[in-house]
């Protein structure tokens, strides 16, 4: 699933390909995707002839700000991500019309397109088809959902207002709160690992057993792995690609997810995958406690 990392990558490649770019005709073959207007006639009438004037981020939902008070937002959920280029129609689907990163398995799974007015398309590859898209008047957005619901972002929540969501969810396992998007955006299932290990707390603890040194270094390290992860492009562990249709490469990076069974890089030990709230949690039994 793409996580702040992922999008904030989608966000980097969108305002580079599409800025001040008007949309010429959109396609779908999978309309239930489209959420408001949940009629896609409506949809495309309303879009066509928009101009991209903004495009920005909250937690995991990305913000496409047009013209005429019309604000598109996209949220990616289990699969979903952009693609920038050109393609034909053939029986098999979409086909890149230049051999390259494009041609990548991942990237063919094309199920909403977007014409450019200078001749390109945007398209928006969704392996399982989750990915939720709505067109919104840019003075109703406090209405949607989307982002009304989430949670402070997890690049700008303060240490004053982490503290204060692990007093409201003292009883919580910390991974499983560090993933709670109503209370902080953007951390998923491989960061909130990575950045406990690095905090060197184990994902198990309850917010109320943390220290407040430990709550420092879980702080700090949000920032640290977001960061870091940010600067290559985020992970493409399994269906992420970044706009150009090439992979992120944080995967190379990680020291516990997806290293079950390995020495640890620090002490040696084995590291360890259990369930957590349903979610294959990885961590270090020596490094974190």
């Amino acid at each position: 699933m793409p996580e702040l990392p992922e999008v904030t990558t989608m966000v980097n490649g969108l305002r580079e390909k599409t800025l001040k770019r008007t949309i010429a005709d959109v396609w779908s073959d999978a309309k239930k995707a489209i959420k408001k207007p949940n009629n896609f006639s409506e949809f495309r009438k309303q879009i066509i002839g928009l101009r991209i004037e903004k495009i920005d981020r909250k937690g995991k939902v990305i913000l496409i700000t047009l013209d005429k008070n019309r604000t598109l937002l996209v949220h990616p959920k289990m699969s979903g991500h952009f693609l920038f280029g050109k393609w034909k129609k053939t029986a098999e689907g979409w086909e890149p019309l230049k051999k390259g990163l494009l041609e990548d398995p991942m990237n063919r799974f094309i199920h909403l397109i977007f014409w450019l007015d200078n001749g390109y398309m945007l398209a928006f590859s969704d392996l399982r088809k989750f990915g939720r898209i709505e067109l919104w008047p840019m003075d109703k957005l406090q209405e949607a959902s989307l982002i009304t619901q989430i949670g402070e972002d997890a690049l700008k929540i303060t240490i004053k207002q982490f503290k204060e969501v692990l007093k409201s969810l003292k009883n919580w396992k910390i991974k499983p709160l560090l993933m709670n998007q109503k209370k902080i955006a953007g951390i998923g299932n491989i960061y909130s690992d990575e950045i406990l290990f690095r905090a060197r707390v184990n994902p198990f603890r309850t917010a109320q057993s943390l220290k407040n040194a430990e709550i420092k270094r879980i702080y700090l390290s949000i920032g640290v792995i977001l960061r870091k992860a940010i600067k290559v492009s985020g992970s493409s562990i399994s269906d992420f690609r970044r706009i150009d249709g090439d992979k992120g490469e944080f995967q190379k990076l990680t020291k516990v997810y997806g290293h079950q069974g390995k020495k640890c890089s620090k002490c040696g030990s084995i590291v360890e995958t259990k369930k957590l709230a349903g979610r294959s949690t990885h961590f270090c039994p020596k490094c974190q406690v």
